[in-house]
């Protein structure tokens, strides 16, 4: 087993990053909160959690990376809960942060757990009663926090592509990701690429 995977970041993008360790390197699934905590560095460390499909035409072995073990802490509860897959627990901690995803859960909030895709009112009702007494007695609320980048990039195609890109690399359309994504730049061009993809999360149908 995995516990964390620690070398040179080599590639990065808003939905993966790829770490170079002995030689070998491995690619992980992130999120956006992950993605922003190692923005502009050169070594990292990210906590490992392995996924394992098998039964289907062919076997399947997935890395997720976490910039905190409470952050791979809250997706292994997510995916804990029937009806949240693999996806849609990288895209509930890719649209708030792990410390709103507690509050969230502890003040009941279904309505803020349905804006993002996928997850309808009884997957939300039920994250909230399978999760709101384990996220308190497990510790994992204690202190969360995931630092955000806080420089503006200006609006050009690159943050588009690379928002577009994450969108599809998350499951959604091409064509419908470079619609919000446009829009959401329009209004708003200073926003970096991490911030595009969290606005359209709340968006795109």
């Amino acid at each position: 087993m995995i516990e964390y995977i620690k070398g040179d970041l080599a590639e990065l993008t808003p939905a993966m990053a790829v770490i170079e360790a002995a030689g070998v390197g491995y690619a992980l699934n992130i999120s956006l909160n992950t993605y922003s905590a190692i923005q502009g560095k050169d070594k990292l460390k990210l906590f490992v959690h392995e996924a394992l499909v098998t039964g289907g035409r062919d076997d399947s072995y997935t890395l997720y990376g976490f910039a905190t073990r409470q952050e791979r802490e809250l997706y292994r509860l997510l995916i804990s809960v029937s009806g949240v897959g693999a996806n849609s627990a990288r895209m509930i901690l890719s649209g708030m942060s792990p410390s709103e995803l507690c509050n969230v859960i502890a003040a009941g909030d279904d309505k803020m757990l349905k804006t993002v895709k996928g997850i309808g009112a009884k997957t939300a009702q039920r994250i909230i009663v399978d999760l709101k007494d384990k996220i308190m007695t497990s510790g994992v609320a204690q202190e969360l926090s995931v630092p955000t980048n806080a420089n503006a990039n200006a609006m050009n195609v690159a943050v588009k592509d690379e928002a577009v890109g994450a969108l599809t690399m998350l499951g959604f359309a091409p064509a419908a990701s470079a619609k919000v994504v446009v829009e959401i730049l329009k209004e708003q061009p200073e926003l970096p690429v991490e911030q595009v993809v969290k606005a359209a999360l709340k968006m795109i149908k």
